[in-house]
């Protein structure tokens, strides 16, 4: 089965079904967003529609604010997954600089009765809303290994990652799938994945086809397949790693098995 594990919400759901099908894709796992740049025609549109994410990606909104977008963003997806329940899975977002008791309460009332497969895409703006985390990782000590989803591209820094890194080894039995492969610092990533049992990595995003080709290598049972559309293409990413792996077996592994195995899918 072929799955492409980090897609955002795009509308209408019928033209991410008809990029699912034309990348030979089985199921995607869908993620929450409030920009929607598959709707755009024209550049100042563009830029209109992602301003809204570089706000997010650069923490500036707030914890409020937060709150009621990803309310109003995780209805949204709820009732795609409920329409085309033989296509996508889900991931829900979850706000930081909450409390521990509101955290728990979210993440029972958001992602657990929703039946969610895991938790993110987390974007932190900065290393004082990274180290927020810990709060996600000691509630999710309480559930059997829920994966969370971490953006560690820009503006994750370098020392950013090392947070997260930190949390990871401290809160062991947390899958931690560290998004986008990490960035600039892919090598310091694929170093840390590849000798971290509960560490994973995200290949979408990819800014080079040599990184790309270096971390399938360095970690075959690690990395899952994802295009991060509607700001990546499902089937040029598929491509890409056909072209690079250099087995069919580790092409499988990547492109469905990895992602099964850790979600426990059928």
């Amino acid at each position: 089965m072929i799955i492409d594990s980090h897609e955002h919400l795009m509308l209408p759901s019928e033209l991410q079904i008809e990029k699912m099908n034309e990348a030979g894709v089985d199921k995607t796992i869908l993620f929450t967003t409030t920009p929607h740049p598959e709707k755009v025609s024209t550049l100042t549109e563009f830029k209109n529609e992602i301003s809204v994410l570089f706000n997010i990606l650069g923490g500036k909104n707030t914890i409020e604010a937060n709150r009621k977008r990803m309310k109003k963003d995780i209805l949204d997806m709820m009732s795609v997954l409920e329409k085309y329940s033989d296509r996508f899975y889900g991931f829900g977002s979850v706000p930081l600089g909450m409390s521990f008791e509101e955290t728990t309460e979210w993440i029972e009332r958001y992602i657990i009765k929703n039946r969610l497969k895991g938790i993110g895409e987390f974007t932190p703006g900065n290393d004082e809303q990274i180290s927020q985390l810990e709060t996600i990782f000691k509630v999710l000590e309480g559930y059997d290994k829920l994966p969370v989803w971490i953006h560690t591209f820009n503006p994750v820094t370098l020392n950013g990652i090392k947070i997260i890194e930190k949390f990871t080894l401290k809160y062991s039995d947390t899958p931690v799938i560290f998004g986008h492969m990490g960035g600039y610092n892919w090598m310091e990533v694929t170093e840390f994945v590849k000798n971290t049992q509960n560490a994973y990595m995200d290949l979408s995003a990819a800014f080079s086809t040599l990184a790309l080709k270096m971390i399938i290598s360095e970690i075959p049972k690690k990395c899952f397949f994802s295009s991060d559309a509607p700001y990546g293409d499902p089937l040029l990413n598929r491509q890409m790693i056909e072209y690079l792996s250099p087995s069919k077996k580790i092409t499988a592994k990547i492109l469905g098995e990895n992602i099964m195995e850790l979600l426990e899918l059928e």
